[in-house]
């Protein structure tokens, strides 16, 4: 279902859903009104719901479809503002799985066409994903759901020094999660977060694990240090990586050319921090489509650091940590509930 006041971006979203083959758009809607009315007929398996609309806007309507159609997904798209980036981080606490950043119209053609490129591909992933576990709290257990091919055996080492975190699809959910689980941890140790988020996004993204954790978090700037204590997000729209200045380890932006089609890219991180921290890293790959991040934890593990990825049966889409464990890097396959407390335990030096 494709819920949109404009008229013109209903039938652009709608003709590109259908061209993209598997798809079928079974009812089209002009606002949250009208959208919980037709979702309650029509039962869509994904909803694109825009934002900024009259009568009922999204961010009201995103209750009550959830609570008409349960087992639909919901994608937010807005036009990148600060504000709609509030709105749509506010959404995906309230049940929404993923965000898409609208053209401002049709006639912008490189964003259109970017916009459509990254629909095709969360649809395709969230069609094919399983549907999740939601597991009570439970004792950690360090065997996945399933096996895991040739997984390095954990590295013995002096706790970590850095801690990072790549997600993309559901994952700001899950990184919040993760770090409420950390503290108090999370004063002893540096954390360099890569979430796939448009520009703009990733500043409130910073904002609102500042006011959830009272513990200083900031999208990340090109020469900033790299202390304990600090949460740095990576700027939508550029690699966020790390250099060694003077001894000491700083923040290094670039606006190379996009990996794995995202800017900014897990890799890259990974890839850095393997060359300047070494085994002194722990990471964790949560929940995200695609496979950034696998390349990157591939030197990461060859320099003796220690990968955590999430498991299936919790993940939004098994894609980024689906690809690290099936290339054999995952020291731990866990469910969400358990990543923050094994993690707290290796950066406290009382992991078992």
């Amino acid at each position: 279902m494709v819920v949109d006041d404009s008229a013109v971006i209903r039938g652009m979203i709608a003709r590109w859903v259908l061209e993209a083959g598997g798809f079928e758009v079974v009812c089209t809607a002009s606002n949250g009104r009208m959208a919980v009315d037709m979702a309650e007929r029509h039962k869509p398996d994904i909803v694109l719901l825009d934002i900024e609309m009259p009568e009922v806007d999204g961010l009201a309507a995103l209750p009550m479809l959830l609570k008409a159609v349960p087992a639909s997904k919901v994608i937010v798209i807005s036009t990148l503002t600060k504000r709609n980036a509030q709105v749509s981080l506010k959404c995906l606490s309230l049940g929404a799985i993923d965000y898409l950043a609208k053209p401002e119209s049709a006639r912008a053609v490189d964003a259109a066409m970017e916009f459509r490129r990254d629909l095709v591909e969360k649809l395709r992933a969230l069609s094919t994903a399983k549907p999740r576990t939601f597991r009570k709290p439970a004792s950690i257990t360090p065997m996945p759901a399933s096996p895991v091919p040739s997984a390095p055996s954990r590295p013995a080492h002096a706790r970590p020094q850095c801690l990072l975190i790549g997600s993309s699809t559901g994952g700001p959910r899950a990184v919040e999660r993760v770090l409420q689980d950390l503290k108090p941890a999370l004063a002893t140790i540096p954390v360099l977060i890569v979430q796939h988020m448009p520009p703009m996004f990733t500043a409130v993204f910073a904002e609102h694990l500042q006011s959830l954790l009272a513990l200083p978090c900031r999208e990340a700037k090109d020469g900033d240090a790299i202390a304990a204590g600090t949460i740095l997000v990576a700027q939508g729209g550029r690699h966020m990586g790390i250099a060694a200045t003077a001894g000491k380890p700083v923040i290094r932006l670039s606006d190379g050319p996009p990996e794995n089609f995202c800017r900014p890219a897990v890799d890259v991180l990974f890839r850095d921090a393997a060359s300047v921290f070494g085994s002194s890293v722990v990471a964790a790959v949560l929940t995200g489509m695609g496979s950034d991040g696998t390349a990157g934890a591939r030197h990461l593990v060859k320099a003796g650091a220690t990968i955590i990825a999430q498991d299936e049966a919790t993940s939004i889409v098994w894609g980024m940590p689906g690809s690290v464990v099936k290339a054999g890097l995952a020291h731990e396959v866990l469910p969400l509930d358990a990543i923050g407390r094994s993690l707290k335990g290796l950066i406290t030096g009382t992991s078992r």
